[in-house]
Order: C-alpha cells, then structure tokens, then sequence
C-alpha cells in the first residue's frame, strides 16, 4: 500500500511539470494535480489496456507510435473530467503524456514495489 501511496506522489509531482513545462495543460490548484494523477492512474490501469487491444492492428501498423495518440487521448480525458484540471488541445494532451510516460518510466525505475528508493552502486575494482 506505501508503495502505490509514494507511485501516486511521485506521479503527482511529474504531472506537475507537466502542467508547467507544455503549453496547453493548465490546473487551478494542487489538489487538481492529485486528483488528476489519481484518475489517470485509473485510466491507465483499466482503460488503456482494453484501448490499446482494441487498435492493436494499427498499433502493430504503427510500430506502437499509435500509443502516444492512446496516451494523449487519456490525459485529454481526464482533462474532460477533473475541474481545474485543463487540457486545451489534443497536441498538448499527446506532448504532455510522452513527458509524463517518460518521467513517470524513470521515476518507476528507481522505486520499488514497495515504495523505497531502490539505487545500486556497484564498486570499481582497483587494477591489480
């Protein structure tokens, strides 16, 4: 549970760039941003994957491309959804989720399941 708990905040704060880095999505207040990370989280949980069954040929087609456009086409919807979460485009909605997939992918490398930072240091060998 602490782990989908930190996945969340972490997923908050990288839609939180989001919102300030593309031109197009904008929030009212944090609370926005938490409920909006909640509800794409959902979304991609349950909703992708079926979307993603559904257009399989063109995906395939596509070389997977058309995966932005699934992607783009969530966060446009959860734009749709939450007050005070604001998408103003489906362009900004595709650009925005290619920064959060690719935030939220190297965050989801350096945490655990569990929610614990999870970095391996190796040691360098002196020559002999």
């Amino acid at each position: 549970m602490r782990g989908l708990l930190v996945r969340w905040g972490v997923n908050s704060l990288a839609l939180l760039i989001v919102v300030h880095t593309v031109r197009g999505i904008e929030v009212a207040n944090p609370v926005a941003v938490v409920v909006a990370a909640l509800f794409l989280g959902i979304l991609n949980a349950f909703l992708r994957p079926a979307l993603i069954l559904v257009t399989l040929p063109l995906n395939l087609i596509t070389l997977g491309l058309f995966t932005f456009l699934i992607n783009g086409f969530l966060l446009w919807l959860v734009g749709q959804v939450i007050k005070g979460f604001t998408v103003t485009g489906f362009w900004p909605a595709v650009a925005g989720s290619f920064l959060f997939s690719l935030m939220s992918f190297l965050i989801s490398i350096l945490i655990d399941k569990k929610g614990r930072l999870q970095v391996t240091i190796t040691e360098r060998q002196a020559p002999d």
